[in-house]
């Protein structure tokens, strides 16, 4: 059973105005993001899929695997795209202990150079979140997830939901990762076809 919203509606958002969930509404421009790489074979499909259509992202990068493949993440920044911090071991806020969660943002962030931060699962407490804003940090959830990780899922209940959930502005969230690696490869391009189709252009955060 699924556990998570397929969107974030707007009134939910301006509710955490100090975490950034969308971009400007009124302009036609969708801002994708894939977490947990970077993650050989799958980031290079991802950045080839996004060649196609002309489109850049951002990578919220875990630094324990910049570590393992340097050479992918290299090919992120070299091929225009953005990077952001996820943490360097995937780290949950909500069962680590406050300076331990901090020591594992600060340790990722000597690998990749960003402060644009993601909080892996969407999970942060108060006090963690104030204390990487004192950092500098631009905290970046979503208003779309694609559910791409999600293995009892259908491609095709996916695509269908991003879709419809997709507005102007929209940060949607896609995973790099072997886990979803299957899935991705039948929801990322026909939806990267559909934004073309639509007039939606991708930037980076």
């Amino acid at each position: 059973m699924k556990i998570y919203p397929d969107s974030i509606p707007d009134w939910f958002s301006n509710l955490f105005k100090s975490y950034h969930w969308h971009g400007d509404r009124k302009e036609k421009k969708v801002f994708l993001t894939f977490d947990d790489g970077p993650t050989p074979i799958v980031t290079e499909f991802v950045m080839n899929e996004l060649h196609k259509f002309g489109f850049e992202a951002t990578f919220f990068c875990i630094g324990e695997k910049v570590t393992q493949h340097p050479a992918v993440y290299n090919r992120i920044i070299i091929n225009g795209h953005r990077v952001g911090n996820h943490t360097h071991n995937h780290l949950d806020a909500w069962t680590s202990k406050k300076d331990t969660y901090l020591n594992n943002v600060s340790k990722c962030s000597q690998l990749v150079a960003s402060k644009l931060f993601r909080p892996p699962y969407g999970h942060l407490t108060p006090k963690v979140a104030n204390t990487l804003k004192e950092k500098g940090y631009k905290i970046v959830l979503w208003d779309v997830i694609s559910g791409d990780f999600d293995r009892k899922r259908s491609s095709i209940s996916c695509l269908k939901n991003l879709k419809k959930t997709t507005r102007n502005g929209s940060v949607v969230v896609f995973h790099d990762s072997d886990k979803a690696f299957k899935k991705l490869q039948e929801i990322l391009p026909p939806y990267l076809k559909f934004l073309k189709k639509n007039g939606w252009n991708s930037e980076v955060l």
